[in-house]
Parts: C-alpha cells; sequence; structure tokens
C-alpha cells in the first residue's frame, strides 16, 4: 500500500468484497488529484468492520470509473496506547473544529462538552460536522476508532459521574512527565467560576510549566499530548 503519499486508508462501504468500482467524487480524487495509476495499491475500511484493513489493487481506469481487485484483508487497529477522556467546557465551535484532528491524531478517546457558567450558551457542538472531521482525518493518520462525544448540562454532573477527574487550573502543582489519568477537566475562556471553583476543591488540580495563560483550545492540545504521546 502507498503510504508514503499519506492516504492511509479509504472509507468504502464495498471494502471487503472481492472487487468493486469507484465513481464520483473519490474517483476524481484518487484519478486527477492522487493520480493514481493501474497496479496502484489502495488500503480501504468498511465502517461496519473499521478494524479490518482490505488491501486492493487498481485493475482498470476508465474515463468514469476505476476497478479494484482485492489482494488481502486482515484485522489491524491503530490506535493510541493510553485513553483519555477529555471534560471540556463549551466554547465556540469554530474554535473546537480547527483543534480536532490534531486531537484525534494524539489519540483523544472522548470529549464530553460541559456547559460551565462561563460558556455562552448559544454555542452548541455540531456533531454531525465533528464526525464528518474526524473521518477525514482518520483516513490521513490511520485511526482505527471514532472520538466519541456526549454532553452535559454543568460541571457538577461531570464530577459525580466521573468523581477520579483531574482539573486543569491555576495552581502551584505542575503536571509531570509521565504522568498517567483518565480524565481531564478543562474550562472555557475566563476559566471556572467561584462556584466552580468551590466544586472542585476536593480534586487533584495541576497546572503546565509555562508562566503563559494558555487558550482553552491550546490548553486542550498541550495537556492530550503531555499525557498520551
Amino acid at each position: 500500500m502507498d503510504v508514503v503519499a499519506g492516504l492511509i486508508y479509504l472509507y468504502e462501504e464495498n471494502a471487503g468484497k472481492q472487487s468493486f468500482s469507484i465513481k464520483g467524487e473519490l474517483y476524481k480524487y484518487l484519478v486527477k488529484v492522487r493520480r493514481h495509476k493501474e497496479g496502484d495499491e489502495l488500503g480501504f475500511r468498511n465502517k461496519e468492520d473499521i478494524k479490518t484493513l482490505h488491501l486492493y489493487k487498481i485493475t482498470a481506469i476508465e474515463p468514469r470509473a476505476l476497478h479494484v481487485e482485492k489482494i488481502s484483508s486482515q484485522v489491524l487497529e491503530i490506535k493510541a496506547k493510553q485513553k483519555l477522556h477529555v471534560a471540556w467546557c463549551i466554547i465556540d465551535s469554530k474554535s473546537v473544529e480547527k483543534v480536532l484532528a490534531s486531537l484525534n491524531e494524539i489519540g483523544v478517546a472522548k470529549i464530553s462538552f460541559i456547559y460551565c457558567d462561563r460558556s455562552q450558551k448559544n454555542f452548541k457542538p455540531d456533531f454531525k460536522r465533528y464526525e464528518r472531521i474526524l473521518q477525514a482525518s482518520n483516513q490521513q493518520c490511520g485511526r482505527t476508532q471514532m472520538m466519541e462525544f456526549d454532553i452535559y448540562e454543568n460541571i457538577a454532573d461531570f464530577i459525580h459521574k466521573f468523581p477520579d477527574t483531574k482539573v486543569f487550573d491555576f495552581t502551584d502543582k505542575i503536571l509531570e512527565d509521565g504522568a498517567e489519568f483518565k480524565r481531564v477537566l478543562i474550562g472555557c475562556e475566563g476559566g471556572f467560576s467561584e462556584k466552580e471553583k468551590e466544586l472542585l476543591k476536593s480534586q487533584e488540580v495541576f497546572r503546565l510549566n509555562t508562566p503563559m495563560i494558555l487558550r482553552s483550545e491550546t490548553a486542550v492540545l498541550a495537556v492530550a499530548s503531555k499525557v498520551i504521546l
């Protein structure tokens, strides 16, 4: 498979069949943009069985269709060694979208969006759009698991369900190299309210070793990188 080109695999509903044809936008992308030719090998995964990688060879290219024949199939999972569940106080979806693919490549397993006191209530996560971004990201980075999403009305509900959650906030304690934990709560712009800080006073709180004030999306990227990578 041509992994050098950067396209690790493609989602395809026909993946797994002995042979099939590709038309439309995907055909244009493979032939006109990627400039594949007869004899090239392509990797496909079916969303119904994403763990299995199917390798195909291009057998013919017509003016409007590309034909492939299966070479092999194998179970090949690509995932992060450590799972991280991010609880993220809701910010503008446009800011989330800018870093979502990067969080996916790092290996974040799940994001729970939470309406915090300083979240703007008119911001609503667009999960369908997020999923489209993740699908494109998976095809580029090779990841074989879809990041999960859910939403909470407030921090209290989340902490009640996940009392082991660590908190990123202003404190003297610096996150050490090699730190391992399952969940982290990160605030929105302006941080946590006094009421929320009172609620979180029994949680373990940490900061990163920087004097800079980080934007919410920068903090998520930095913490996820330090914990997972």
